[in-house]
């Protein structure tokens, strides 16, 4: 199929989002302009997700650096819009079944990159760029085992986000004489404080941002150990101390807004930031976002590890791919260049709301928060996040999704343990 078609089908999801975002009256990002491309010359055709908040601000920084370095090859920008790519992804893979992959796109480091477009042998190996441009020497060694599989690398890394951050409303905290919880158990208490005062404990928004906040409660009740057991298959899915890990997520769900499913996690962040509600989990992408509003570190919002998971850092990482059958991949290259330059993460990340995955980025360049981000990358133990793909492939992630999706509607908890224990056996490392 032609790119005419695929610029099409873009455009009606856009349509689509704008139509969607209007009927939920909440302020929703606009999806990004994509650009028809060029009639002759090089072009490069980017796919990503980031279509709004600090993300496309981010990633307009970066084209930027592009443009300055090749203003030979038009960019062409195909960011779809969608929370945690749940529109970009469908199309991308709707794409690359057809066979009409974009030059480069965003994807995870981790399972989704080893185990959905390297299983799929949709990707390149980059090895002979990581040697000519030096990045073996600043890309961290814990990161390169996730984007490599037999001696080949797969990807490179933009940038390093946390997802198991606690957002909280400093004002809302100190009226009700609430300290900053770390603790499941003292979570809770805080929550039940704060519903008796006839305010929104928790902000929470569509089903992705369930599933973010799922994980961080398996990791917070587990710990990081057993959380990664889930992943390897030492920790059973069907144990007791899984069982209290949904119970704990079954009850987060009782002091939520209830439009969540309404609402992008924009929106959700959005409602901690203006005093609605005092806690959102979501992952450090929502501080790009608060600075984007204007809102200022400490004064309108605050940061913590979710409880239970103090000195744990779950991770995920942006990183763009060479597309096996890519239209024009020299120009591709030159993109994946300056996504792995020092120039393109240091405009890109104090934007986008992250920290380079390059390990020689200048740290005078970022905020507060992202300082203290950087602090804990460096000191906390380090483990994956399932939502943006690190620790499951997209057939695992699927199945969890589709078990968390009725849950949701029927709160059925054993029901959905035991679906959780069959998704393990189909798709993952259990027996």
């Amino acid at each position: 199929m032609s790119k005419k078609f695929w610029y099409s089908l873009i455009a009606v999801l856009m349509l689509t989002a704008l139509v969607l975002s209007a009927c939920g009256g909440a302020a929703t990002q606009a999806p990004a302009q994509t650009q028809p491309p060029a009639q002759g010359g090089k072009e490069v055709e980017v796919f990503s997700w980031w279509t709004g908040g600090g993300e496309a601000a981010g990633l307009e920084a970066m084209i930027k650096v592009f443009n300055a370095k090749y203003p030979d090859i038009k960019f062409i920008n195909a960011a779809v819009a969608g929370g945690a790519g749940t529109n970009a992804r469908a199309v991308l893979a709707t794409r690359l079944q057809s066979g009409d992959p974009p030059d480069s796109w965003q994807g995870h480091a981790g399972q989704e990159l080893i185990g959905t477009y390297v299983a799929g042998n949709q990707i390149q190996p980059l090895n002979d760029l990581y040697e000519s441009e030096g990045w073996l020497k600043v890309m961290p060694q814990t990161l390169i085992p996730l984007i490599s599989q037999d001696g080949k690398i797969y990807s490179v890394p933009v940038n390093i986000h946390r997802a198991n951050v606690l957002w909280y409303n400093p004002k809302i905290l100190e009226d009700n004489k609430i300290a900053v919880p770390t603790t499941i158990d003292e979570w809770f208490a805080a929550m039940d404080k704060l519903k008796a005062a006839g305010v929104t404990p928790l902000a929470l928004g569509e089903q992705w941002t369930k599933m973010h906040l799922l994980e961080t409660i398996l990791l917070g009740t587990l710990g990081a150990e057993k959380y990664n057991g889930l992943w390897n298959g030492t920790t059973d899915w069907g144990s007791a101390e899984v069982k209290t890990a949904l119970e704990n997520f079954q009850k987060a769900m009782t002091y939520a807004n209830t439009d969540s499913a309404s609402l992008s996690w924009q929106d959700a962040a959005q409602l901690v930031v203006n005093g609605d509600a005092a806690f959102n989990v979501m992952g450090d992408w929502a501080e790009g976002y608060f600075r984007e509003l204007g809102k200022k570190p400490k004064v309108d919002y605050g940061w913590a590890p979710v409880p239970g998971s103090v000195g744990v850092f779950q991770f995920l990482s942006d990183s763009f791919v060479l597309a096996v059958g890519a239209p024009d991949p020299e120009a591709a290259v030159a993109w994946l260049k300056v996504a792995g330059s020092k120039e393109g993460q240091e405009a890109f990340n104090p934007v986008k709301g992250s920290i380079c995955a390059r390990t020689d980025c200048d740290k005078a360049l970022f905020g507060e928060y992202l300082q203290s981000a950087m602090d804990d990358w460096a000191s906390n133990v380090v483990v994956g996040s399932l939502t943006h793909g690190v620790v499951a492939n997209d057939s695992w992630k699927s199945e969890i999704d589709t078990a968390l999706g009725l849950f949701v509607s029927n709160g059925d908890l054993a029901a959905f343990q035991s679906a959780l224990v069959n998704a393990c056996k189909s798709s993952g490392p259990c027996k």
